[in-house]
């Protein structure tokens, strides 16, 4: 049975305000039964890509109330930013995904721009698999950073060459649409360590193939948040791959004495596309597809084995009844009803380390919140350096979790062993040390991620300050209760002075915590504006 599926990634030129986002992809969902994969804004660029897919009518007619909606709601005349762009609804390609040709992607493409050039009003060109003339099948013929919105209002009713396929020749609010068709395509940029725009322009220059460069690859220069970026499109991530491109980039930028900060990818892109970048820079070298447990599981899945209709049948020889192992940590949901079951693990403890692990994770959050934003340029090595210890926090107190139940299960055995056993004090007692030992890491583990917390209220990004405030409240929470913790298992210790150390360590935490949390609700009420 055909189950066709054509996706559709409409570029709109609008990336700063989020409730016209919103309208467009809200009008998307009302038009038809679509399935919204990714929504990407950019405020430097000034816009959007939204990556939905369905049948091909539903994509037909979300598409159509997109670009009705998008013109409703974006005045090209009064539109700014690093991104060239011919209109509201700038570009809308549709890939063939499942069980549709390109020649069906082509027909639906052309029927949408007949419709919105008919019953909008908006010039529609036709691009890549849809051109009607080979002069338009390249998207860079049509639009650059040197022939935008600007240029083509003064020249569209006049320039055969710039008459559109459908709508017409006369240009207003909305700007232009192109519409087409074409294989899938990775938009991806690379952030070099540079403000220099220039910099960016020669080295997009060198990689991109209209000047020279590698085949399959579109690039210019921009400058994002203060960074000089590459932006790209690879059009056929197959033929040339990332990991050539990003080593092109690589050599060129040693060449001006810079290097590669970061990248990022804008949308979806296919699994390939990632997997054959891993082989290339772990050298695996013999790796085959089918390696990937989930592609395996789906190709059993797919030839209806065992696996996807039952549970494989149990050996009659088997003997040994193998023990279910609990995950600590599979989603939130999960977490609390095992809290919630009524076993003693997971308990106080190991909810003290998450409530931690949360602590530590906002003020990650709010740090890269701050990073490579112009605002706060004088903070980025601080900030920087903030998400690199937060996430090493992040990570140390959620495994914390499962050594909280380990620690506590280590208890429960010693005082089970027998009463007349010559071993059961000495394992009693080395096993609250550990069981007091666990809590007390977690508590200072969570007070660094106040002190995290803290840093990024005061520093980071205004925005996100009462994240900071709210990081710090439950870094606070994973203090008391571990340091309750420590407490319940110090009384037990048969060694006074060890019991009283650790009643000391855990009330000196606790101490500290609060002038913390104190220090970061007072920062962040103040940078808020709500200080009493």
């Amino acid at each position: 049975m055909k189950r066709p599926l054509v996706e559709c990634i409409p570029n709109f030129s609008e990336g700063r305000r989020p409730e016209v986002i919103d309208a467009i992809v809200n009008a998307m969902q009302q038009a038809a039964a679509v399935h919204i994969l990714d929504t990407s804004s950019d405020p430097d660029h000034n816009r959007t890509v939204v990556t939905f897919a369905g049948t091909p009518e539903a994509v037909e007619q979300a598409a159509f109330a997109a670009i009705k909606t998008a013109a409703e709601h974006i005045d090209m005349t009064q539109h700014s930013g690093e991104h060239p762009r011919l209109g509201a609804s700038d570009v809308v390609p549709f890939v063939p995904i499942r069980d549709v040709t390109m020649e069906e992607c082509v027909d639906l493409a052309r029927r949408l721009g007949q419709r919105v050039g008919h019953e909008l009003g908006i010039p529609v060109y036709l691009y890549e698999a849809a051109a009607a003339s080979p002069d338009r099948e390249n998207l860079a013929d049509l639009r650059s950073s040197k022939f935008q919105y600007e240029q083509l209002a003064e020249v569209i009713a006049t320039d055969p060459a710039r008459m559109p396929d459908f709508g017409p020749a006369e240009i207003g609010t909305a700007g232009a649409t192109v519409i087409g068709a074409r294989p899938p395509l990775v938009a991806f940029n690379v952030y070099l360590s540079t403000n220099n725009q220039s910099l960016a322009q020669k080295i997009a220059r060198a990689v991109r193939h209209s000047s020279g460069g590698l085949r399959y690859v579109k690039g210019a220069g921009f400058m994002v948040e203060g960074q000089a970026q590459v932006s790209m499109n690879l059009t056929n991530y197959q033929k040339t791959p990332v990991h050539r491109v990003v080593e092109m980039i690589r050599r060129e930028a040693d060449r001006y004495g810079i290097g590669i900060t970061h990248s990022e990818l804008i949308g979806l892109a296919p699994q390939d596309f990632f997997v054959e970048a891993a082989r290339w820079y772990l050298q695996l070298d013999k790796f085959q597809p089918d390696q990937i447990l989930e592609y395996r599981i789906q190709r059993a899945e797919a030839e209806r084995s065992a696996l996807a209709e039952e549970e494989p049948p149990v050996p009659e020889e088997a003997t040994r009844q193998v023990p279910t192992v609990d995950h600590p940590l599979p989603t939130p949901a999960q977490f609390a009803a095992a809290v919630a079951d009524g076993s003693p693990t997971p308990g106080g403890g190991a909810v003290a380390a998450l409530a931690g692990g949360l602590s530590a994770a906002l003020a990650e959050m709010v740090a890269r919140l701050t990073v490579g934003k112009k605002k706060y340029a004088d903070v980025e090595e601080t900030m920087g350096a903030v998400v690199a210890a937060a996430a090493d926090l992040r990570r140390r107190l959620l495994e914390a979790i499962e050594e909280d139940v380990q620690a506590f299960e280590e208890v429960m055995e010693a005082y089970r062993l027998p009463k007349d056993s010559s071993e059961r004090d000495d394992a009693i007692q080395n096993s609250l040390i550990h069981a007091a030992d666990v809590p007390l890491n977690v508590a200072r583990l969570a007070l660094e991620a106040m002190r995290l917390a803290e840093q990024v209220a005061r520093q980071g990004n205004v925005n996100a300050a009462s994240d900071g405030a709210v990081g710090a409240l439950m870094g606070l929470a994973a203090v008391e209760g571990a340091a309750l913790n420590v407490r319940v298992n110090a009384v037990s210790l048969s060694d006074p002075d060890l019991a009283a150390r650790y009643r000391h360590d855990a009330e000196a935490l606790v101490e500290q915590a609060r002038q913390v949390r104190d220090a970061v609700i007072a920062a962040a009420e103040d940078r808020a504006g709500i200080a009493s």
